[in-house]
């Protein structure tokens, strides 16, 4: 039996530390957040989402801020999968390892939940408004109320329905899109026909959300966007029973 020459360990020291600087970056949520991932192409989340995680409205980057853990880790692996298609985030999800994913989605559920202004007392939408469908809906065409299924002032429920409150209306509206997709539009006179372009995310439970989308108007998912992002950030003390469903 040969045993290893003291310069053999040394060798096999050596390459063991190599790989423990990746290992731990691998597992560090912080560190993706501000560095990205150990592949190039993984950019880091702050570049769009923010050093503090609640996005970037204006330019339509979502808050991850306080989202379920299980929520996130699903959605980067949606666009991994194809079934969220985005020209951003696709090649940056292909690019992370399942254990860089694992570590970011709860690096951010880890971060401050979205506080939501409390609804003034007695308040009474107006028929129509995105108020109204986000608290209501519109049953006469079968679309519930938002607040079913994303709970009470749109803080979400569980991992499977998100937060809609402290997401910017740019997001919510690009959304609601995404799921819809572009309908048809026939030939006139003095225009050329334009296809349809089917949904660009598909990765909603049972289809609901692709049937909710399509039945809206363009005038209804600017209203109900622009209502659940008036929604937060309150600067009143955090409610942590707020979130009580998830």
């Amino acid at each position: 039996m040969r045993y290893p020459t003291p310069k053999g360990i040394a060798a096999r020291f050596a390459s063991i530390l190599l790989l423990v600087p990746l290992y731990v970056h691998a597992n560090d949520g912080e560190t993706l957040m501000q560095k990205g991932g150990a592949n190039p192409a993984a950019l880091p989340c702050i570049t769009c989402h923010g050093a503090d995680g609640k996005g970037m409205a204006a330019a339509g980057f979502p808050r991850l801020a306080g989202l379920p853990e299980a929520y996130i880790a699903k959605q980067l692996a949606d666009f991994r999968a194809g079934r969220r298609e985005n020209p951003v985030m696709q090649p940056i999800a292909q690019s992370l390892s399942d254990e860089e994913i694992a570590a970011v989605a709860k690096a951010y559920a880890a971060r401050p939940k979205v506080n939501v202004k409390p609804a003034a007392a007695g308040e009474r939408p107006q028929p129509g408004s995105g108020a109204w469908l986000a608290l209501r809906g519109a049953w006469e065409r079968n679309i519930p109320e938002c607040t079913l299924c994303h709970g009470p002032s749109g803080v979400g429920v569980g991992s499977a329905f998100p937060p809609l409150a402290g997401q910017g209306a740019e997001y919510i509206e690009a959304q609601l899109q995404a799921w819809r997709g572009t309908r048809a539009v026939p030939a006139t006179k003095k225009t050329k026909a334009v296809a349809a372009v089917p949904p660009t995310r598909r990765n909603d439970p049972n289809g609901l959300m692709q049937h909710i989308a399509a039945d809206l108007s363009e005038a209804e998912i600017k209203a109900v966007a622009a209502y659940f992002a008036g929604l937060g950030e309150s600067p009143e003390a955090f409610d942590e029973s707020q979130h009580r469903l998830r």
